[in-house]
């Protein structure tokens, strides 16, 4: 009778944790995370590891912050610090590490016809880019991206034109290729221009100074599905402290690092946390 007990109970224990931990997980993510081409990296590492699919929506960081909000998805992958810092006003956050940084880069016509390459700052050289005469183009998708423009443009006390200014309401690559179109300006991340590098004419105007320090948060809300949560923190801690950690310091494009993992012991709890050392810069 207390062999019966104790198979009944082993079979129990293993269907709960068979509903603990759901065969599919939903996430979230910034979409320069998928137009780098590092998301295609990393889940199939993660998936090989912990047996567990990712299912990935790749959107801006505003409509991600939506998708949590609703319990539509359960952890986000976001590069946005204003808005995660809301989600911490909300009470919503149950789980926050900063994961990775690297750098948003200006880029532009390759004449840079604004002499933004000589601005002695980025607001400068948005300022510079506001009084010329060349297009900008604007994702204009409440993305991090996005945010930091409006940051930038805030800075600079100047923005071009409204005829000068396109917003595409789309992704990073689809955005870049309306810039190289255009002949514009445009404020992207690093890493999606280096992928799309040979395939759009633009080239990096401006990159120094803290104000394109570009940080990247892994993020599970409270409305996170219950039976995801696990799931969910299997992968944030997988990302931050285990295997995650070296796929995203091996990742290259041509070559080149452009994403760095976030320090090991460096402060990581809160959105306006920032890496100590910028390595590799």
């Amino acid at each position: 009778m207390k062999r019966l007990f104790c198979a009944m109970a082993a079979a129990l224990a293993a269907v709960a944790g068979c509903t603990a931990r759901p065969a599919t997980l939903r996430i979230a993510t910034t979409t320069s995370v998928e137009s780098s081409g590092l998301l295609e990296t990393l889940v199939p590492a993660f998936q090989k590891e912990h047996g567990v699919t990712l299912q990935a929506i790749a959107v801006g960081s505003g409509q991600a912050f939506q998708l949590g909000r609703r319990g539509d998805v359960a952890l986000l992958l976001t590069h946005e610090p204003a808005g995660e810092r809301a989600l911490f006003n909300e009470g919503l956050v149950r789980y926050y590490r900063k994961l990775m940084f690297n750098r948003f880069v200006i880029a532009g016509p390759v004449g840079d016809p604004a002499g933004a390459a000589g601005a002695a700052s980025a607001s400068d050289a948005m300022a510079r880019i506001a009084r010329g005469s060349a297009p900008f183009v604007s994702r204009g998708d409440e993305s991090g991206t996005h945010v930091r423009e409006r940051q930038l443009w805030k800075s600079a006390g100047i923005q071009p034109q409204p005829a000068r200014l396109i917003e595409t309401g789309q992704g990073m690559a689809p955005t870049l290729r309306v810039a190289a179109e255009r002949q514009g300006y445009v404020l992207t991340d690093e890493a999606t221009l280096a992928r799309l590098a040979n395939a759009v004419n633009l080239r990096v105007i401006y990159q120094d100074g803290p104000d394109l320090l570009n940080t990247y948060a892994i993020v599970i809300l409270t409305t996170a599905p219950a039976d995801s949560r696990g799931a969910a923190e299997t992968f944030a801690r997988w990302m931050t402290e285990g295997a995650g950690r070296d796929v995203i310091d091996r990742f290259r494009i041509g070559g080149r690092q452009v994403f760095f993992g976030w320090p090991a012991g460096g402060d990581n709890a809160s959105p306006e946390s920032m890496p100590a050392a910028v390595r590799g810069r």
